[in-house]
């Protein structure tokens, strides 16, 4: 017998075993009141409301909506009424622009909008006939009592489209199944040991690929949510003590919010021996890792992965071998990308890239399949990084080929941000590249050949605020009076890096 692997399971499981326990705390400082406390049983419930609205305005299965928004337990709730239902939930990053914003629901062909209420400028801009205003109309979209109709399920369905920053101007649509984001959640679920007794803290954009699959993860395994809004290393620590966290995810810039924050925190720091705390993005420089393990008493466990694998491909979690070790060999060991995760193949080809096969890899990039198949090239998930095996079998990152700049956990493409910059009357040429920075891992920096006229650094950035969202604009710039480049007239980037980089072994952080 085969049953199709699907989203649905998850919170019809919680909502089966668990329907009276607490499924989710909802941020209790927001613009819109807050959705929550919930049991499971009320989470489908709400879940429910929004399966039968998307019935009732006759979207067919395959149907797009888009949600814009701050982590909130609507955004959680959407996951089930929307791509349990059959739908295709379309998670767009909220510091977004308009124009970013208005290209992915435009691409995505999402019918229905639903945006966080402190996004109503946003929401009137746009003007999309079917938008809804979280927290405003949830007598409409989240009703309790309704009964929608019931879909068989398909496993090789669409359950989510997630545009990511890539090597094009445009972001590119990353579609996963039922499949896919099945498998990830029960393997993340599988090597993090994650149980019903767990209390997981969404320090994580749920936007950012699903929130890497813990909102399906711990709801299946019948695990506590408690949603934070806006992240605040003081504030973290405050939800630790008071709901008894022990899991939550981020980028290496959340850790250095904790870390921070732990200084001035009046008494033993919460969560000491308890708390797991999964990082991704970008390895965070050995000391960082080390002070997760003597100053926060927290246990530090590394992924690596993309949108584009749901995303788990490795993970390096501390093993026994390693007890006796000193906290700062443990760290330096850690700092690797990690194994490969159960049912995934992980290789290096002669170029040094790294390629994965998983079920977990995407279906393919919504409505671009040239792209598609330069991805999927010979069976394999082309990710576009360099890095290693070693004899232990441990993936390292040591570059990224593809021009990506993963900048506090978000990916900023170098050549949308020089596309930007190139409308500039007065800049002819320019390269954008990462380089290191102790607090976001890596800064968008930008390289620039004016036509002779002086331009000033703020005049730059003032103009590039005008095309970007905020997180994507060039924190440092550099005129130059040339830009290296190959005999057919293609950047150097690699050589324009290394002077950042010195003599380190890894050229992206």
């Amino acid at each position: 017998m085969k049953r199709s692997l699907l989203i649905s399971d998850f919170l019809n499981r919680a909502a089966w075993v668990y329907p009276d326990r607490l499924a989710v705390v909802d941020e209790p400082d927001q613009v819109a009141a807050p959705f929550g406390p919930l049991t499971y049983a009320q989470l489908q419930d709400r879940a429910n409301g929004l399966a039968a609205y998307l019935d009732e305005i006759e979207m067919p299965v395959g149907g797009r909506v888009a949600i814009v928004s701050h982590n909130a337990s609507r955004f959680l709730t959407a996951f089930y009424g929307v791509s349990g239902s059959g739908r295709v939930l379309v998670p767009i990053n909220f510091r977004l622009t308009h124009d970013e914003v208005e290209y992915i629901v435009n691409h995505s062909g999402s019918d229905v909008l639903l945006i966080d209420p402190e996004l109503s400028e946003l929401a009137a801009s746009l003007n999309h006939p079917n938008t809804h205003i979280l927290g405003e109309s949830d007598d409409v979209i989240f009703a309790t009592g309704k009964t929608p109709k019931v879909w068989e399920g398909d496993e090789d369905a669409t359950a989510t489209i997630n545009y990511t920053s890539g090597t094009t101007a445009r972001p590119k649509g990353v579609q996963l199944t039922h499949r896919n984001l099945w498998i990830n959640a029960v393997a993340f679920g599988y090597h993090l040991g994650i149980s019903d007794r767990d209390v997981y803290l969404h320090t994580l954009p749920m936007f950012h690929c699903n929130g890497w699959g813990m909102p399906f993860t711990m709801t299946g395994l019948g695990a506590e949510h408690v949603v934070i809004r806006k992240i605040d290393g003081a504030e973290i620590l405050r939800r630790v003590e008071e709901h008894g966290v022990t899991l939550m995810s981020g980028a290496p810039a959340v850790i250095n919010m904790v870390l921070d924050a732990a200084k001035d925190w009046d008494g033993p720091i919460p969560g000491r021996d308890r708390v797991r705390v999964v990082v991704a993005g970008a390895p965070p420089p050995t000391k960082t890792i080390e002070m997760v393990e003597t100053v926060l008493g927290w246990e530090f466990i590394q992924i690596y992965g993309l949108t584009e694998t749901s995303p788990l491909l490795t993970m390096n979690r501390r093993r026994p071998e390693w007890d006796d070790l000193d906290s700062h060999e443990r760290a330096r060991l850690l700092g690797r990308a990690g194994a490969p995760a159960l049912g995934t193949d992980i290789m290096v080809d002669v170029d040094g890239e790294v390629l994965a096969r998983s079920n977990t890899v995407l279906a393919s990039y919504w409505a671009q399949p040239t792209a598609t198949d330069e991805a999927l090239e010979g069976g394999w998930f082309h990710t576009g990084d360099g890095g290693f095996l070693d004899d232990a079998g441990y993936l390292t990152i040591t570059d990224r080929k593809k021009d990506v700049i993963i900048s506090g956990g978000e990916n900023v493409s170098s050549i949308e941000v020089e596309d930007a910059l190139l409308h500039h009357p007065h800049i002819r040429e320019v390269a954008v590249i990462a380089t290191p920075d102790e607090k976001w891992g890596e800064i968008v920096t930008a390289l620039i050949v004016t036509d002779g006229t002086d331009l000033e650094s703020e005049e730059v950035q003032a103009f590039a605020r005008t095309h970007l969202a905020g997180y994507k604009l060039p924190r440092k710039i550099e005129f130059r009076d040339e830009l290296p480049r190959t005999a057919t007239g293609k950047l150097q980037k690699a050589k324009l890096r290394e002077p950042y980089w010195g003599n380190s072994e890894r050229k992206i952080n």
